[in-house]
Parts: C-alpha cells; sequence; structure tokens
C-alpha cells in the first residue's frame, strides 16, 4: 500500500514539474514566429452617408462645472434656419436616436419621446442628450436631480445644464435659426419643467408630456403616503449602474408572491438594493417632509415668473405620473394672464401612449387615433407657431380635452371646463347609501347606519387580475393598460365594498377631480383607504359584446389613513372611532351614457403596486414585522350627519 502511495505522488510530482514555469512544457523558450496575418478591422470606420437625408454628430458639451455631455445631434439635408428640438434623458441618446439602421431620419427616430411625424414634417434639428452621470455623459447622477439649494450643495443641477447645452447649441449649430423647444415624457418629462427655472433667453417653449412632478403625492413614488412597491426593480436598475446594466432578480412568475415575501424595506434589503443612494432617501422619507415639498415641481415652478411658453401634455389613464401635468396647470394658469402662455392637452392615453397609436386602450376602442390626432392637428402648430421664423397664426385651444365615454375632442378655455362657453363644474355629492346603494340625494333617517369588511393583510385585494407582470413595456406585457382592466375581479371579493347606482336616465357628464370624502372607521391602529370611480356598462352591448358588464375605472387613488391629520407628521388612528377621509381622485373628462350606471368601490388594498399597511401603526412601515401585520374591521358610514360621498364635477 506504501508502495502504490509512493508510486502516486511521485507520477504527481514529474507532471507538475512538467506544466511548472521551469518544468519541460516551459522550456521552450523561444516559440516559433509565426507570419503576420493583418486584421481586417480598421482602425476606425467612417460610415458613408451621402445618400441619408441628415447628418449624425455626435458631441460632448461642456457645462460650466467642466462635466461634459454626451450630445446626439440630427440634422435634416439642406436644413437652413431650422428650429431645434432638444430632448434630455436618462435612457440613452444613442438608443433614442438608432432606432433602426436606416438613411432615413423617420424609421432612426420612430420609437420613445420623439413624435416622429413632427420632427420629420417640420424639418427640425433633432437633439437628444443623456443627462449627467448616465450612458455616454460624464459626471454624477442623482435621481431627479434637485435644483441648487439646500439638497443639492453643487452649482449645477438639470436647470443649468439645460441652460448651458442650449447655450452651446444655438452657438455651434450652422443650420439653426436660434429657436429651441425642449420636449419629453416622464423623467424625460420632468426635465423640460427644469428648463423653465431661469430659462435660456433662446427656449421658446416647453412641452412636458406625462411629467414627473411631484413624487410623494401622486406620481412614480407614493400615492397620498402609500408606497409604490413594484417601482423598486425601476430604482435599482436606473441607479445601480451608469448604462443600467444591472439587472432586478426574482424567483416568481407572479409579482404578488414576490412581493408578499417581505416588508418593502425588508425585500429590498435581500436583493442588495441599499447599495443605492435614491433608495436610502426613500426609505428615510416615508411621510411629506421637506425633502419631497422642497422638490415638488408645481411648487417651484408657482414661484417662478413665467417666461416660456409651456404644453402640458396628460394622459387621462396614466398608470405611473398621473398626478403631475394637472397639478403644473394648478400652479401656472393664474400667471398667464393673456392665456397665451399656458397650454393643457388631455387625451384617452396611458403613460406616453400620446406619441404612438392612440386608437385603443385596452378593451376600449375610441373610434379614431387619437395619438395621431394630438401629434398633428396640437403639437405640430403649436411648435412651428413658436419656433419657425415664418411664424405661422396659433389656432390651439387653452385646453384641449378628450371626453371619455363621448368620444370626442373638446376645445376648452380653461380647466376645469365642461364646454367652450366656460360653462364649470358644480361640486355635486354622489352618496354612499343603505343596501349599497350610490344617490344623489342624502341617506335619510332610519337607514342602516354602515357597511363593513374584513381587510386581512395576509391576503391583500390585487390591484389586477394574477398573474401580475412587473412593471415593463415589452410585448407580451400589459403594464400600461392595468388603470382600464375590468373590475368585476374585485368587485366579487367579500373585502372589497361595491355601491352601485341606478341604470342612468339621461348622461351625467363630469369634467375636473373628483373629490373622496370616506367616513370610516378601522379596529385597526392604521389603514389605507381606497376608492374607485366606476363606469358600469350595461349588461349587454351592442356591437362589442366584450363590454358587456365591464366595469371602467374612470378614477381611483389611494390615502394611507396615517397622514388624516398631517402629511407630514403621521398618527396612529383610534381603533373603532370613524374619522374623515378627504383626498382627491385624479382628473377626468367622462360622460355616463344612458343604460349605464355609476359604481364606487372601496377597499383597504391595492396590491402589489402598493406595499401592504400593517393595520397597526408602526414608526415606519418600510420595515414591518410579520407579526405587526393583523386583520381589521373597517366601516364605511353612510347615515345622516355621517355621510360619505364623491364630490362629482357634474356639468349641469
Amino acid at each position: 500500500m506504501k508502495a502504490k502511495n509512493r508510486l502516486w505522488m511521485w507520477m504527481v510530482c514529474a507532471y507538475l514539474c512538467l506544466i511548472s514555469p521551469r518544468g519541460l512544457l516551459a522550456q521552450n523558450v523561444n516559440p516559433p514566429k509565426y507570419p503576420d496575418f493583418p486584421t481586417e478591422t480598421p482602425t476606425r470606420i467612417e460610415p458613408k452617408t451621402e445618400s441619408w437625408d441628415f447628418a449624425r454628430r455626435e458631441v460632448m458639451i461642456p457645462m460650466r462645472d467642466g462635466v461634459r455631455l454626451h450630445t446626439v445631434i440630427l440634422v435634416p439635408k439642406g436644413a437652413t434656419h431650422a428650429a431645434i428640438l432638444l430632448t434630455r434623458t436618462p435612457y440613452d441618446a444613442n438608443a433614442l436616436t438608432g432606432h433602426t439602421h436606416s438613411s432615413h431620419l423617420g424609421p432612426v427616430l420612430w420609437g420613445y419621446d420623439n413624435a416622429t411625424e413632427v420632427v420629420v414634417e417640420g424639418s427640425y434639428i433633432r437633439v437628444v442628450q443623456d443627462i449627467r452621470g448616465k450612458y455616454h455623459s460624464e459626471g454624477d447622477y442623482v435621481m431627479t436631480r434637485p435644483l441648487h439649494g439646500a439638497q443639492n450643495p453643487t452649482p449645477v443641477d438639470e436647470s443649468t445644464d439645460t441652460y448651458d447645452s442650449i447655450d452651446w447649441l444655438i452657438k455651434n449649430i450652422p443650420e439653426s435659426n436660434g429657436k429651441v423647444g425642449i420636449l419629453g415624457i416622464s423623467y424625460d418629462g420632468f426635465l423640460p419643467l427644469m428648463a423653465l427655472v431661469h430659462p435660456h433667453p433662446a427656449l421658446r417653449v416647453s412641452v412636458p408630456m406625462n411629467p414627473m412632478v411631484d413624487g410623494w403625492m401622486g406620481d412614480d413614488w407614493f400615492h397620498n403616503g402609500a408606497f409604490r412597491q413594484q417601482n423598486m426593480p425601476y430604482v435599482y436598475e436606473q441607479e445601480a449602474t451608469r448604462s443600467n446594466e444591472e439587472m432586478w432578480w426574482t424567483g416568481h412568475f407572479d409579482d404578488y408572491d414576490l412581493y408578499m415575501e417581505a416588508a418593502a424595506g425588508e425585500l429590498g434589503r435581500r436583493h442588495g438594493l441599499e447599495q443605492v443612494g435614491f433608495w436610502q432617501k426613500l426609505l428615510a422619507h416615508p411621510a411629506y417632509d421637506g425633502f419631497w415639498q422642497d422638490q415638488a415641481m408645481d411648487k417651484i415652478l408657482a414661484a417662478q415668473p413665467l417666461q416660456v411658453p409651456v404644453m402640458l401634455v396628460h394622459s387621462l389613464w396614466d398608470q405611473e405620473d398621473i398626478y403631475g401635468a394637472p397639478a403644473i396647470y394648478k400652479a401656472l394658469k393664474p400667471k398667464d394672464v393673456n392665456n397665451d402662455k399656458v397650454f393643457l392637452v388631455m387625451g384617452p392615453w396611458h403613460h406616453g401612449q400620446e406619441i404612438g397609436d392612440g386608437s385603443r386602450l385596452g378593451a376600449l376602442n375610441f373610434e379614431s387615433d387619437t395619438g395621431l390626432y394630438f401629434r398633428r392637428q396640437i403639437l405640430a402648430p403649436f411648435l412651428a407657431h413658436f419656433l419657425k421664423d415664418d411664424a405661422p397664426p396659433l389656432d390651439i385651444a387653452p385646453v384641449t380635452a378628450f371626453e371619455t365615454g363621448s368620444n370626442v375632442w373638446r376645445r376648452l378655455p380653461s380647466w376645469p371646463s365642461g364646454c367652450d362657453t366656460g360653462c364649470s363644474p358644480q361640486a355635486t355629492p354622489l352618496y354612499l347609501v343603505s343596501g349599497l346603494g350610490l344617490s344623489f340625494s342624502a341617506p335619510q333617517g332610519g337607514e342602516g347606519e354602515f357597511d363593513e369588511y374584513v381587510s386581512d393583510p395576509a391576503k391583500p385585494v390585487p390591484f389586477r387580475a394574477r398573474p401580475i407582470q412587473p412593471v415593463g413595456y415589452s410585448e407580451h406585457m400589459s403594464w400600461s393598460e392595468w388603470l382600464v382592466d375590468d373590475q368585476r375581479e374585485a368587485s366579487g371579493r367579500p373585502d372589497v365594498l361595491v355601491f352601485t347606482s341606478e341604470f342612468l336616465k339621461k348622461p351625467i357628464k363630469i369634467s375636473g377631480q373628483p373629490m373622496a370624502n370616506l367616513l370610516a372607521a378601522t379596529s385597526g391602529t392604521d389603514s389605507d383607504w381606497v376608492v374607485k370611480l366606476i363606469d358600469l356598462y350595461p349588461d349587454e352591448v351592442a356591437g362589442d359584446p366584450g363590454m358587456g358588464g365591464y366595469q371602467l375605472m374612470i378614477a381611483a387613488d389611494i390615502f394611507r389613513g396615517r397622514y388624516r391629520e398631517s402629511l407630514a407628521a403621521p398618527k396612529p388612528i383610534t381603533p373603532n372611532k370613524p374619522f374623515l377621509y378627504r383626498f382627491a381622485l385624479p382628473h377626468a373628462n367622462h360622460v355616463f351614457l344612458p343604460g349605464h350606471r355609476i359604481m364606487v368601490q372601496v377597499q383597504s388594498s391595492w396590491f402589489p403596486l402598493y406595499d401592504r399597511n400593517p393595520q397597526t401603526f408602526v414608526p415606519s412601515i418600510f420595515w414591518a414585522k410579520p407579526e405587526e401585520y393583523r386583520k381589521a374591521i373597517q366601516r364605511v358610514y353612510h347615515a345622516p350627519g355621517q355621510e360619505s360621498f364623491i364630490d362629482l364635477p357634474v356639468i349641469k
């Protein structure tokens, strides 16, 4: 046995000698010299672009602090005295200007943020720039970088970067007429708002579409204090690397199962989310404190002079930033003394659908391409008026709003307004009444005092039918349609109260912002309240059988009960005591048609889009422990003197 071991050890040593630097394999110190075989790849390729109908230039534009921003400039062939359309983006300027390998500008621009018909048919110079810290630009990235001040000690922000970029562009693009318009969607829509702070004199128009405005009140991160936890992957991917190369991971096909694993803070820890800076800020600021208030763009612009014409574009079913555009309109319109600088467009779209096909949204058919109508009949003449040298006259209404239900466009003098003569909506209470009914008459004596349900955090109400997809825009995903999902799935649950009107004998038109007035009690010490205003279709719909009995959300939102007294200072709720929860629902411009009914649904979870309320008051719901999630009995009151109702902005 020992002899065998010695033999084995000798063989190992011999092998190691062979492969060691001093062994046999290393003795060939002068390997044979092979003939050169030159590479076939040039040091640099020079594309031949004589047949192209545009010229592409890539430049690094210096900012006032020395940081350079990567910028793509697309100039139509033969352009002279052409205006510049600028988009600043965290989503890769190269990708947004290279949708296909084509010699024609239209196919190259087709896709997100480009409003291609407007750019090509208007012969604009198209400029797309990576913002500071993203993709090919230099510098440090900060999510929606605040203005210079208490939250940003540096001398630069998105306002100064826009100013410096415009200044360089008008001095270095000889084909331009020195006029610049800025436009963009979502995050790219937030940036045209920042451009309005100390704007460059060459900035002649701004078009913020579906802009991020207030991340706590009702855009991307919270809605009235309820955290939008399905955006956690976005935070991770947006900040983990400069070029969004690091991907969020999951072990579940159904997002419902993923977010049931733990509270958002713990789930983020398990995914390594604490490594990115913005997540730390979200954890530190769950209430509407100075961090959020100081960055709210409607508050910022309300304190600025109105110098640049603005067209705000809002989607009535915006599943991401449904708060922003109307809030900016409300802040800016009082400054528009001549009624010629602030314009609002409201269309029947999901987030960003205005630059695509607007014929349908989910099951809804609008009977025309509303997106194309917006681009050709509203956006194109608006930009031409302010940017073209010949300045054609402007024939755009101060407010252009699509009226859902009747499916027609309305030219309005202001918002809210129900008709072109300026008729104003009247706040009309629609009462929740005994027997799960709805009525424009207040509850009478002798009727039931309340209806109740049990809210169980172990079985939260899904915000759409399962399996629930993550947030995303790939071809097989339907995230963009969830606000028009049929609500029958929820209406059959025992933890959802469903109040329904009688069949309507005449149309009821609403234009404006419905207000929920919910008198409710919980047996817990914290609670969420979700209120959904719904158009209930007839049981059968001639010519469109799939819409029979459809429950279409017109306006819906969530409110976190701990903020009832103060959005900035959460407090426990006194158990079993009714309190008034009053909060705004998103804007609507809708006609409930004869034969339809109005429905209101009330529930206490909207999962997993929003994190679960443990229904036990804890310092931070981000870190709620499993044992703190408890069932609660929820009561909604509808007795004389204890009314619950929706204030509808009805056009009489």
